[in-house]
């Protein structure tokens, strides 16, 4: 009995815990976390970045010694002249040789240097890109789950709405029995009631589709029972517009990512200028080479001399190397002393300076200047008209803000009036004072103003993250 109580104690803990997890809700802060952490977007991003981060490590290499080692080993086939006696023989020579080299940029026009600065400046604007992005994305995520909020809410409109129309429904057949209104009245509630049902199943489809969009934006693959909860606020936002579209707008200067990274393509496109410019200058190197040789002949003619006792000879050969292995492997072993000497004897060395100066080159220098300068105008274009464009979006925001703001009041005021002629249509039509068409009508108006308080809420919200935004608040505390 004991261990069915603990057996039973352990399924409602799980059972719960699944309950929990099937019914949980993400706030706007969780749905924007999860998006930045598993974004396609972002992740390539990140990828730029981490390129950006393997060209600065090319424009240190710049700085460093290149060193080189080389080997060679060849065969010359057929009438040659034998290494030893002079002669010309149809044999079979072998030519080895062995180096290394170093050499160093002393001056390259200060090309190296530029060319740091510039993958630098390379990763920051690499980074601010990526901050940018995850801007956008928690912008898209931001406005996807206030749009699903908004659907939520006009569900529930609708579905009171049809639970009102149907109550009618039920009382008008009452009043119908008892002649207080025309059967013609009850036709016309039956069609609310139907009309009812069709706007619930339209607002159903909506919210499903708009939860299916912030699903997919979020990268969620199990998305069945996706579900979001509404952790907004409107009065979040009268903070911000108590600060002036100037004051806004001087901040924004500071904050704004898009800005950033033209002013940092500027830097960039200087340096390019700089880096073109270093060709028009002499360069100086320094540079060593180390190398050696050795060659030999596969033909061997002559006495070969005993390994043991080279003053004792075995006999008088001609032939190749592979004969004489056959023949005597001592001897074979001990050819490859002369080589070894040979590559001892044949050391050379080579060091000194090299110094390049440009004169002609096709006008390739030249055209690069004028093609790194050309870049340069374009991105001062771009910076100023990207400051042009921050500041008509910060005052445009600002005004968005502001009238979503009155609109939503002016909503409020709507609703609560026709919340009232709803009332006094519905007590009009109870006695018989008010025809089914003009109660629908009446009905169907209360309907739009609550659709339009819920529209201009979240409309304002909206409007509100885009100016913190632009003031450096972030769309969501994370």
């Amino acid at each position: 009995m004991k261990n069915n109580k603990y057996i039973y104690l352990v399924f409602v803990l799980l059972f719960g815990a699944s309950i929990q997890a099937q019914t949980k809700k993400w706030t706007l802060e969780e749905c924007v976390k999860y998006a930045l952490d598993n974004n396609i977007s972002i992740k390539q991003s990140e990828l730029d970045t981490q390129s950006a981060a393997i060209d600065k490590k090319g424009a240190i290499g710049n700085y460093l010694p290149s060193v080189n080692a080389n080997a060679s080993h060849s065969w010359n086939v057929g009438l040659n002249q034998n290494i030893t006696t002079g002669l010309l023989e149809n044999q079979t020579t072998q030519y080895s040789s062995v180096g290394a080299s170093v050499g160093v940029d002393i001056y390259k026009g200060l090309r190296n240097q530029n060319t740091l600065r510039k993958a630098n400046l390379s990763i920051v604007a690499s980074k601010y890109q990526l901050k940018k992005m995850q801007e956008d994305i928690s912008l898209n995520v931001a406005n996807a789950f206030l749009q699903v909020l908004f659907n939520k809410e006009n569900l529930k409109v609708q579905q009171e709405q049809l639970a009102i129309s149907e109550k009618q429904h039920i009382r008008s057949d009452e009043l119908v029995k008892a002649g207080t209104i025309p059967r013609g009245d009850l036709l016309d509630i039956k069609a609310t009631v139907a009309t009812g049902k069709q706007n619930v199943i339209i607002a159903e489809n909506t919210l499903l589709i708009s939860k299916l969009s912030l699903a997919q934006l979020l990268q969620l693959k199990e998305f069945e029972d996706f579900d979001v909860i509404d952790d907004t606020n409107i009065n979040d936002g009268n903070s911000i517009l108590s600060q002036s579209p100037v004051t806004i707008y001087e901040k924004a200067k500071e904050e704004r990512t898009d800005l950033k990274i033209a002013k940092t393509n500027l830097e960039i496109a200087e340096k390019s200028v700089s880096i073109a410019k270093g060709a028009y200058q002499p360069t100086l190197s320094a540079f060593y080479n180390f190398n050696t040789r050795a060659s030999y002949s596969d033909i061997v003619t002559g006495a070969i001399p005993d390994a043991d006792n080279p003053t004792k000879q075995i006999g008088f050969v001609q032939g190749t190397n592979q004969n004489v292995l056959q023949n005597n492997f001592t001897p074979v072993l001990g050819s490859a002393a002369p080589i070894l000497d040979q590559f001892k004897d044949n050391k050379g060395q080579s060091f000194g300076f090299q110094l390049s100066v440009p004169i002609f080159n096709g006008f390739s220098a030249r055209n690069n200047v004028e093609r790194s300068k050309v870049s340069l105008e374009k991105s001062k274009i771009e910076l100023e008209q990207k400051n042009l464009d921050l500041q008509r979006n910060v005052y445009t925001a600002f005004t968005d803000a502001k009238g979503a703001l009155n609109a939503h009041e002016a909503a409020v005021v709507a609703l609560e009036s026709r919340q009232g002629a709803y009332d006094y249509a519905k007590e009009k039509f109870a006695v018989g004072l008010m025809n089914a068409f003009e109660f629908n009508q009446s009905q169907t108006l209360l309907t739009n103003a609550q659709s339009e308080v819920i529209r201009t809420k979240y409309d304002y919200i909206f409007k509100v993250k885009i100016l913190e935004f632009y003031f450096g608040i972030p769309i969501a505390k994370i």
